[in-house]
């Protein structure tokens, strides 16, 4: 056997001793880097910590960076792999530290760019790789992904109208609040969604009789994706059974 066949043993198998014992290996790896994201954002650390943090995260970073480079290379179809589901998330949870790296950490705008390490949570989802449950979630998502699409449209359009309707009826009497169809944006997400803050709210009685309208419809906005994604999981055991 080669070595490149022995490889594709170990890391995509599992019903050897060694594919198993990769895959736990693989899930003590990212256990712990959830560990350590969780532990890096305790306030007050002291050097030794931080010090013990940032090795961590190199060693985390070398193994994943590994990792990904033997999947990369035991794949049949490379490209299939690298623009998978996993083939993404196994890319973006070594990026953030190259970025950081590479181009500088003083450079305030890659604060932002830490927040994608979060990501590293759905290296998680490997426990679920070879599981039927995983693989009939994405069935789902699969299947209803043009109607995800419409309804993403159709969410957007409605997120127009609301802040339209609020702006005609509340601007009058709350022009600092109200000032534009652009500024009501952000009462439109919050009513719309069902989140309702209550930073941003009308005093005018057409505004009130509106804002109701749009939380009967936000009800439904928020129930719709569930509902989906319920009936299509409903119907992928009928499908298996066939």
């Amino acid at each position: 056997m080669s070595v490149k066949a022995r490889l594709r043993t170990i890391v995509n198998g599992t019903d050897t001793r060694a594919g198993r014992a990769f895959d736990w290996a693989i899930i003590v790896l990212i256990c712990y880097a959830i560990a350590t994201l969780t532990y890096e954002t305790v306030p007050a650390l002291s050097e030794n910590a931080r010090q013990f943090l940032w090795i961590s995260e190199v060693v985390i970073t070398a193994l994943f960076t590994l990792e990904y480079g033997v999947r990369c290379y035991l794949a049949e179809r490379k490209r299939d792999y690298l623009f998978s589901f996993y083939g993404i998330i196994d890319f973006v949870a070594v990026l953030p530290f190259y970025l950081a790296l590479f181009l500088g950490t003083e450079v305030v705008v890659l604060r932002a760019f830490r927040a994608f390490r979060l990501l590293r949570i759905f290296q998680l989802l490997k426990l679920f790789r070879y599981t039927r449950a995983s693989e009939r979630l994405l069935s789902a998502l699969s299947e209803c992904k043009e109607e995800f699409i419409l309804f993403f449209f159709m969410t957007l359009i409605l997120l127009f109208i609301s802040a339209a309707g609020i702006y005609y009826f509340e601007h009058p009497v709350q022009p600092a609040v109200f000032s534009s169809i652009p500024h009501s944006l952000w009462w439109a997400v919050v009513t719309l969604t069902t989140v309702g803050y209550g930073d941003v709210y009308p005093i005018t009685l057409g505004g009130r009789i509106f804002t109701f309208i749009i939380l009967l419809i936000g009800l439904g906005v928020v129930a719709a994706p569930a509902g989906l994604i319920a009936s299509a999981l409903s119907r992928i055991p009928e499908t298996e059974d066939d």
